[in-house]
């Protein structure tokens, strides 16, 4: 592993896993993901991994004329990496997933280098929702997988790359790096690999120190000095998981995509407050921000005046 000369924080700012209903900070309209998107920028976060929402329902989307609302205000309005999902809506395919990323052309899109059960049906028991989508959405997933196939995966790479994309290679278990040394050893992809280890989601890795060191012990055997780690982890285990990440040498991420929760029984008020906390967290044990640029630099992006937005 390449230890980061200063930290990266990734700040996910709405995702599709989190529903209106949950918070009522949950950015949803194109205003509200772009007002969150630039104060996470402004509080520290290097890389804005965005997703799009359908317009008065909140639904996920990767409709390119919602992305079109807000890229250009983010991309105004700060100088933050913008990464663009591929995971996309659950249910959704793989035109669909791969619309918004071809046609934005972006510095990075996430990646994800394998199949697997993806369960958040727990949220479905919350009671009230104001969407009529919300609830069917969440519990759905007792029989979903979310397919992430080795033809669907080259087909990601080779057109998000001929772009100059890069990659968030998000990795759900241990089997996941080494799909991706399998396609870094056909030359489908090149280092510096930007690898996010992703704990906590019901039907991949758990949430437990032990899982952490063990990923990032194979990631060190599979690709040596030509990777950077990232980690994330899903709703409590959010910032004790990615200081101990940081602590290893690592990078972080955080936002409501993965956390709607700033402290035990206490929502998150913004993107920028949960991007405030961890980057205190990481000050006080002395470890330096990298900047949108220094971010740049490490990850080997192509730049922000080469995006197709």
């Amino acid at each position: 592993m390449r230890r980061a000369p200063k930290v990266i924080i990734s700040c996910a700012v709405t995702g599709s896993i989190h529903t209106p209903s949950m918070s009522p900070h949950l950015p949803v309209t194109a205003e509200q993901i772009a007002e969150q998107a630039i104060g996470a920028a402004k509080a520290g976060a290097a890389i804005l991994h965005l997703h799009a929402r359908e317009a008065g329902t909140g639904r996920p989307t990767q409709d390119t004329g919602e992305y079109a609302k807000f890229l250009p205000v983010i991309r105004d309005g700060c100088d933050a990496i913008i990464n663009i999902t591929t995971g996309a809506g659950l249910g959704m395919t793989m035109d669909q997933r791969l619309a918004a990323a071809n046609w934005a052309k972006p510095e990075i899109a996430s990646m994800n280098m394998g199949s697997f059960n993806f369960n958040i049906s727990g949220a479905a028991k919350r009671g009230q929702f104001d969407h009529e989508w919300e609830q069917p959405y969440l519990e759905m997933t007792t029989d979903f997988i979310l397919s992430n196939t080795f033809t669907q995966i080259e087909r990601a790479m080779t057109e998000l790359g001929d772009h100059g994309t890069r990659f968030e290679f998000e990795c759900y278990d241990v089997g996941h790096l080494y799909n991706l040394a399998h396609f870094a050893d056909r030359g489908m992809v090149k280092p510096p690999f930007f690898v996010q280890s992703i704990f906590g989601i019901l039907g991949g890795i758990g949430a437990d120190p032990e899982n952490l060191m063990n990923m990032k012990a194979t990631a060190d055997r599979l690709f040596g000095e030509d990777y950077f780690l990232s980690v994330l982890a899903a709703g409590r285990h959010q910032f004790p998981f990615v200081t101990m990440g940081a602590i290893l040498g690592g990078n972080v991420r955080v936002g409501l995509e993965d956390n709607l929760y700033l402290s035990k029984g206490q929502l998150s008020p913004s993107n920028a407050a949960s991007v405030t906390k961890i980057r205190h967290i990481l000050e006080e044990l002395s470890l330096e921000i990298a900047t949108p640029d220094e971010a740049r630099e490490m990850l080997g992006t192509k730049g922000a005046a080469n995006v197709g937005f």
